[in-house]
């Protein structure tokens, strides 16, 4: 026997305790008709780590295996021991030099304010990159923490790499989220698209490769 809960991720929420009550009111129920279920199934990623009582014989988690906190709002990843398990890159196809006030991407609603390099990473929202991010979204590039410049395209995206980036070249690698010091999380992405990080994480596209990496040989 099994259900969901409605607002675990809202820990000051009394939903959680009303529906662990309900449920709990319906194994009592069922133990009298002679029904004792092998399995007592309540919780996901939020009741697993915020609501003890709603463990039963198993938990769920989903988000929390991605190693994302299921509820920004109440504590980050990092406080909750969770390590992210994704990281999105993708190798710069253009670099090149370009003076102020060059427009950039659909719309022109970026333009360079000085005499700048740009780059043009291949991942747009026909790979999932929320086009909510366009002139918001973080990159890091060659330890630098950038932003996309101009609207994301269907397969690409513009980053302004800055002056002083004559060192920069096509091939180098682009960053979208991960995990380290300096690199974009996923919940700095959701933050930039006025989403949850859920919806990044799964809205990545089936032409996105997917690399099963060893975090101990490559963090």
């Amino acid at each position: 026997m099994w259900s969901h809960l409605a607002c675990a991720d809202e820990v000051g929420s009394p939903v959680t305790a009303e529906q662990t009550a309900i449920f709990t009111a319906a194994l009592e129920e069922a133990a009298r008709a002679g029904v004792h279920p092998e399995v007592r199934h309540l919780a996901a990623s939020s009741g697993t780590l915020f609501h003890p009582a709603t463990h039963f014989d198993l938990v769920r988690p989903g988000i929390a295996v991605y190693g994302l906190t299921p509820a920004p709002d109440v504590a980050g990843s990092a406080a909750l021991g969770l390590r992210p398990a994704m990281r999105l890159e993708a190798r710069l196809t253009v670099v090149k030099a370009v003076p102020a006030g060059t427009p950039l991407s659909y719309g022109h609603t970026a333009r360079t304010t000085a005499d700048t390099y740009v780059a043009v990473v291949p991942l747009g929202y026909g790979d999932g990159v929320p086009r909510a991010a366009s002139n918001r979204g973080p990159v890091t590039v060659a330890g630098r923490r950038l932003h996309v410049a101009g609207r994301v395209c269907m397969d690409q995206v513009v980053v302004d790499l800055g002056p002083d980036a004559a060192d920069v070249r096509e091939g180098d690698v682009a960053v979208l989220f991960g995990h380290g010091d300096g690199v974009p999380s996923v919940d700095d992405w959701a933050e930039a698209s006025g989403t949850i990080n859920y919806e990044i994480v799964t809205r990545l596209g089936a032409r996105v490769p997917r690399l099963h990496v060893d975090p101990e040989v490559r963090p």
